[in-house]
């Protein structure tokens, strides 16, 4: 299966990715996953990207494209995979159809922006493994400590309550017409984001027919 998860920041895809990947055996690809390790490693496009993160804006097109097609030509890719976080814009999407990546299915997960806001507050991110974790509806055994790794758990700088407001006008703006875009393919399907993690991921079996 070649899936991509739509949603706005927060809204479940990265923990529903992780989820369906297992499910399937089968990678998942988050671009903004990504894009960390290169900010963390400090290379030339963590730089750059960097600069927009900080502001709430999205990585230019052709820096996220160029770093999606290079892990899609790996192994593990060959059988499938689950696109968190690309495309994020109709340019993006329409590069993809012109490089040949299609796609069975398109998930997005709703969740109302005042809902968001609440969530982000509590989301932490395992400072190793990048494994995603939530103090309330996904805590781990440990307080502050990954389940997976044993990493020290920290909470993002972009998950700070302004830039959360400037990435969700820049989703509605840039990122939600994708929903009418694959809508008129066929491909698509909504899911509601549930409190609780299993109630989400049961509905989104069901909508997968898995």
């Amino acid at each position: 299966m070649k899936l991509v998860l739509l949603g706005a920041p927060g809204s479940g895809k990265g923990t529903q990715a992780e989820k369906l990947s297992a499910l399937l055996g089968i990678p998942t690809i988050s671009t903004g996953a990504i894009i960390r390790e290169h900010i963390n490693g400090k290379t030339e496009l963590g730089l750059k990207a960097a600069g927009y993160i900080a502001e709430g804006q999205l990585v230019p097109d052709e820096l996220i494209i160029d770093i999606v097609i290079n892990r899609l030509n790996q192994d593990d890719c060959k059988d499938g995979y689950i696109l968190d976080g690309f495309p994020r814009t109709i340019p993006q999407a329409e590069a993809a159809e012109r490089l040949g990546l299609n796609i069975d299915k398109v998930l997005d997960i709703f969740v109302p922006d005042e809902a968001i806001v609440d969530r982000l507050s509590g989301r932490r991110e395992c400072r190793i493994c990048r494994t995603p974790f939530h103090t309330i509806y996904n805590a781990p055994s440990i307080p502050g400590v990954c389940d997976k790794c044993g990493g020290e758990l920290i909470r993002r700088a972009d998950d700070e309550p302004e830039t959360i407001k400037k990435r969700l006008a820049v989703y509605h703006a840039e990122t939600e017409p994708l929903e009418d875009f694959y809508r008129e393919r066929g491909i698509l399907t909504v899911v509601e984001g549930r409190k609780k993690i299993e109630d989400t991921t049961r509905d989104v079996r069901e909508a997968l027919g898995l």
